[in-house]
């Protein structure tokens, strides 16, 4: 039997593919996985909404990491494990910041997608995630509690060098990082996937040598990090391939399935 006990999986790049579906082979495997008795859950910077149905295409029902750990919620009951803001003062900041710059802002606050004005980005978030964001104006006159986390969408090489200067400010008091190449991600310090694996493991018992992990972005390096097991995607970014206990095949080649496959069933 092997050791592996608790499988957590990134969505976008990862488990679904290009055309943001979970494979025939991905479903079948996962389900092979759980029916031997290992914990399978999600690890994903979407929405807990956003993430559902995808937790019910696969029947599970156990807590789901959103928000890249900001927000860890029962797909079954609905009950919220761990929720960790990013506090009101320091979301405002950002904002303040990064509005002049002339870039795209979400905010999330209840699971619910906020925006300042429906933009190209807007509606490209909305296909992404298959939510519907609202528009509500002025986000500083709108923003009266701790938002779940903030995103600002923007070019690649734009976001990397304002990631650049945003640690400087608020690195000791932030997680920043990038879920997609488009995607600058500010939460909570301790939002993370890692610390959310390490806090669902120790509630069943389980240390992290026997936990996989199988993402693609740099916001999974930290559970990649926790994990026994750290899986990156073939089609992950060099640098991110390289933090990897082991590199499966690509998100259209059901790397999910040979992980299950090889680590856990023994095929």
């Amino acid at each position: 039997m092997s050791k592996y006990r608790m499988l957590a999986i990134d969505l976008d790049d990862t488990l679904l593919n290009s055309q943001f579906k979970i494979s025939p082979r991905n479903k079948e495997y996962i389900r092979r996985a759980r029916e031997a008795g290992v914990h399978v859950t999600l690890a994903t910077g979407r929405m807990y909404c956003s993430a559902l149905p995808y937790a019910r295409e696969l029947d599970i029902n156990l807590p789901l990491i959103t928000y890249q750990g900001a927000l860890v919620k029962e797909a079954g009951s609905g009950e919220t494990l761990i929720h960790r803001p990013v506090p009101l003062e320091l979301a405002r900041q950002v904002i303040r910041q990064v509005k002049p710059l002339g870039y795209h802002i979400n905010v999330y606050v209840d699971d619910n997608l906020y925006v300042e004005k429906i933009t190209p980005e807007a509606e490209m978030y909305q296909r992404i995630s298959g939510i519907t964001a609202r528009p509500v104006g002025d986000l500083l006159t709108f923003l009266k509690e701790p938002p779940t986390k903030v995103l600002i969408v923007g070019g690649v090489q734009e976001l990397d060098a304002l990631g650049q200067e945003m640690r400087r400010q608020f690195g000791r008091t932030l997680h920043i990082t990038k879920s997609k190449p488009h995607f600058l991600e500010f939460s909570h310090p301790e939002a993370t996937k890692g610390h959310a694996l390490d806090t669902l493991a120790r509630r069943w018992g389980l240390t992290p040598d026997q936990v996989i992990a199988i993402g693609d972005a740099p916001n999974d390096l930290e559970m990649i990090a926790y994990a026994g097991l750290g899986v990156v995607m073939d089609n992950a970014r060099t640098e991110i391939k390289e933090k990897a206990d082991y590199v499966t095949r690509s998100n259209d080649e059901d790397g999910v399935a040979e992980v299950i496959g090889k680590f856990i069933l023994g095929d």
